[in-house]
C-alpha cells in the first residue's frame, strides 16, 4: 500500500506540474539597449557606457560603466500599456523613465516622451 500511494503522489507531482506553463513573452524591447557618450576632463577622455537589458518577465537589469569599469548597477521592472514602456528602477536614486519603441529606425530606438533618444538596441 505504501508503495501505491508513493507512485500515485509521484504521478499527480507529474500530472500538476505538466500543467501549469509560463505564458511567453515576445514583446519587442527583450534584450540589450545601450547608450554611449565621452566627456573630456582634465586632457583625458572618458568614454561611459549605460546598459538596459530587458528580460521575459518584465524585469531587467541597469549598468553603468566608464572606460570599461562597471560603475553602478541596479535591477528595474518593466511594464508595457499601449506601446508605452514604464522602467522602474528598485534603486530610489534613479528616476523612473517612461519611454517608446520607434521600432522603423535603423537601429531601432527607445524615445523618451519628448522624442529624444533614450537608448539604442545592440
Amino acid at each position: 500500500m505504501k508503495k501505491f500511494f508513493s507512485l500515485l503522489s509521484i504521478v499527480c507531482i507529474i500530472a500538476i506540474s505538466n500543467c501549469t506553463s509560463i505564458p511567453e513573452n515576445n514583446d519587442p524591447i527583450l534584450g540589450i539597449w545601450a547608450r554611449a557618450g565621452s566627456t573630456l576632463d582634465n586632457k583625458n577622455e572618458n568614454t561611459t557606457r549605460e546598459e538596459w537589458i530587458f528580460n521575459d518577465v518584465y524585469l531587467g537589469r541597469y549598468q553603468s560603466y566608464s572606460d570599461s569599469n562597471l560603475l553602478f548597477y541596479t535591477d528595474f521592472k518593466w511594464s508595457e500599456e499601449n506601446g508605452v514602456y514604464t522602467i522602474i528602477y528598485s534603486d530610489t536614486e534613479i528616476t523612473d523613465v517612461i519611454v517608446s519603441l520607434e521600432e522603423t529606425n535603423d537601429p531601432e530606438i527607445l524615445a523618451l516622451e519628448n522624442g529624444a533618444v533614450f537608448a539604442t538596441r545592440e
